[in-house]
This record gives structure tokens, C-alpha cells and sequence, in this order.
């Protein structure tokens, strides 16, 4: 039977597409689901500030009456027009090459109608979106932030001539209670260099007081890597609002030089890959209570971003925002960290973590493609 491609124009149909990897993977053991509520809001663009400079359509794909798999096509207008990029995400899809390739050739028709010549995947509209597919690590239970796949996605897409675009690796952090012997000298960094880890009294209060002057300086330091788009004031905006209630000062470390002015910062989020899973995304009637456990008693947290102001790089902020968190972890009895995806030759922020054991943890690959 041949596969139909249908593109995603109601309410009822964006339900299907959000759903649809829930029956792909309702067996599958290490697979987590994105919360169902972000979803929708990505796809609204009355709440996605990216879509003042992206578009995107996003389509189905049926066997009769049986929807077999989802994409979405994108374009960052900031970041794509100079090299032609038209982008694919949320790619899921059941183990058979046809489907895959009615969905490949959907995207690669919708970018070549808007003059793109290289199609690249899989992507978000910006890097705060899931990006890489998985292609090692299949063993781990996911990161409720990152994406997980079958592995015949990565096989199939070779065979549809895709190759590879960039890796990014992850790794897990071992933590000890016996704090680096480095972390002896970060009074001498703090005198040196004017800089210090604020300590807030409440995230409401560092939101308040550098929430946006942080994304501001996030968008300094991440621009030189591939594919960056900086966030709006209206994404930044959004985000504070979304992310701010769940995250937990102690694990949240922001530097400021003696003009007050934050040089460098982390986020991390206690894991909550378990308590989304059992709640399958949602968040009623018991999810939101079983996420509300996993941020106060976990053992394990995941690091969502890490950055240092330019002028500050090379000059030990690192170490400042490691040591401020690792105490709290042995307070808080936090004894490994996933660390977020990063760019295998992003050597600066792979040489970072020398003070700890670590161990590999998930590959994840963009591919691209000429179309």
C-alpha cells in the first residue's frame, strides 16, 4: 500500500503528530517523551518567538488509514538563507525505508519551493530546541532534553545518501564528596580577574536581576558555532517564563564581575526522565506531582547549558561555577551529572571537566544532504 503525506493544518491533526511517537515507542524500555504541553507550544506561533524569523510545516505520514510517521520542515531565516538550509526534526517514523524516503522527499520539495539546495537534520528551529540524531548510547535511559531513536533511523538515512554533519558527544560526570585539589585556587581567580558566583536568595530574584542580561551573553559566547541562531528578547522572555519555576537555585551557577554584570553560567535541572516516562508526557493528573518529587529527592541532574562571556574565557569561570555546584551536590546528594550535547570539536568546552571521571555516555549526528 503507498504511503500518503499529509500536512499538519488542525488542531486535531498537530494531537495526532504529538502523539504519534507514543505508539511508536510504547515498548521501548530507555525512550522518554517530551512533555505534551511543550509540544503543542512549539508548533504555536503565538508561543514559539522563533517563528518571527522561521517558518516550518509539519506533515504526516499514512498507510491507509495508520499514521507511520511524522517530520517537520524548517527554515531559520538568521541562520539558513546564507547556505540554503532547509532543515527536518521531529523525524519519527516505523522501520520501513519507504516511508522514511515520503517523508525525506516531502521536506526536500517544500525547501526546493523556497530555494533551498541542502537539506540538514535532525534540527529545531533554534539550538534550545532537541537536535542530533542518537546514534550511540542506546542503553541509557534519555535525557528528558534530548532526543532518542530506533537505530535503524541513522542506517536508513545513510541508505537515502545522507551523510554525516557534525557529532555531538555526552558524558556522564562521576561526583565524590572529596571536592578537585584545583578548587583550591578559585579565591585566586576571584581576586585576579573581579569575579565571583552570585548567590541568590531565590530564582524569582536571579531571574529578576540577570535572567536576561544572561541569554544576552549566551548569545555572545555561542555565536561562532555552527548553525547558532541568538534568541530574541521575546524567546528569551518565554523561556524564563517556562523554565524559571522548575529550576532549583543550588543548581544554578552564575558568575559576575565586579560590575555585577554575569561572564559566565550553568544550568542544570535534576533528571526527571523517570517521572516524565511513567507519566508519559502529561502532566495531569499525576505527572506534575511525580516531577515535583524527582526536583527534590534525585540523585542525578542534568546539565543544561553551559557558557562563559568571550573576555572571560580561558581565565578559570569554569572552575568557580563547578565548585559552587559540586557543593551543593554533596548537600543535596547529587552523585553523577549528564552533561548536555556538545560538539565533538568543541575542544574549549571538552577540556572543561578535566578534574573528573567521566564516562561516555550518548553520540548523537545531524546529517546533511544535497537537494
Amino acid at each position: 500500500m503507498s504511503i500518503q503525506i499529509v500536512k499538519v493544518e488542525s488542531h486535531s491533526q498537530l494531537k495526532q503528530f504529538v502523539a504519534f511517537p507514543l505508539k511508536l515507542y510504547k515498548d521501548c524500555a530507555n525512550w522518554v517523551p517530551a512533555l505534551e504541553g511543550d509540544e503543542f507550544d512549539t508548533f504555536n506561533p503565538e508561543k514559539n518567538g522563533a517563528y518571527d524569523f522561521c517558518e516550518a510545516d509539519c506533515f504526516l505520514a499514512y498507510r491507509g488509514k495508520e499514521i507511520v510517521g511524522r517530520v517537520a520542515a524548517i527554515i531559520n531565516h538568521k541562520a539558513d538563507d546564507l547556505q540554503g538550509i532547509v532543515r527536518f526534526g521531529w523525524l519519527d517514523f516505523i522501520e520501513d525505508e519507504a516511508v522514511l524516503r515520503a517523508l525525506i522527499d516531502t521536506v526536500a520539495a517544500w525547501g526546493k519551493e523556497r530555494r533551498r539546495t541542502e537539506m540538514r537534520g535532525p534540527w529545531g528551529f533554534t539550538d534550545m530546541d532537541k537536535e542530533g540524531l542518537l546514534i550511540e548510547g542506546y542503553e541509557n535511559l534519555s535525557p528528558f532534553t534530548c532526543l532518542y531513536n530506533y537505530p535503524y533511523y541513522g542506517t536508513m538515512l545513510e541508505q537515502l545518501g545522507f551523510e554525516k554533519d557534525v557529532d555531538w558527544t555526552q558524558r556522564v560526570l562521576k561526583l565524590d564528596c572529596e571536592m578537585p585539589p584545583s578548587y583550591k585556587f578559585a579565591h585566586l581567580i576571584e581576586e585576579r580577574y573581579g569575579v565571583h558566583v552570585v548567590q541568590p536568595k531565590s530564582m524569582k530574584q536571579m531571574c529578576k536581576q540577570y535572567g536576561m542580561e544572561i541569554f544576552h551573553m549566551y548569545n555572545e559566547a555561542f555565536a561562532p558555532l555552527m548553525g547558532f541562531s541568538p534568541l530574541t528578547d521575546k524567546q528569551i522572555a518565554n523561556y524564563l517564563d517556562t523554565y524559571v519555576p522548575i529550576l532549583d537555585k543550588d543548581f544554578v551557577a552564575v558568575a559576575v564581575n565586579d560590575e555585577d554584570k554575569p561572564i559566565g553560567f550553568l544550568f542544570c535541572v535534576p533528571s526527571l526522565s523517570k517521572a516524565v516516562k511513567k507519566s508519559n508526557g502529561r502532566l495531569f493528573p499525576f505527572g506534575f506531582i511525580r516531577i515535583l518529587k524527582a526536583l527534590k529527592k534525585n540523585d542525578t541532574l542534568e546539565a543544561l547549558i553551559i557558557g562563559v562571556s568571550p573576555q572571560y574565557q580561558q581565565k578559570g569561570v569554569p572552575l568557580l561555577l563547578f565548585k559552587y555546584l559540586h557543593e551543593n551536590c554533596i548537600r543535596r546528594g547529587i552523585d553523577k551529572i549528564i552533561m548536555n550535547p556538545q560538539l565533538e570539536e568543541n575542544y574549549k568546552v571538552q577540556s572543561l571537566f578535566g578534574d573528573y571521571k567521566t564516562v561516555p555516555f550518548m553520540r548523537r549526528r545531524a546529517y546533511k544532504k544535497t537537494i
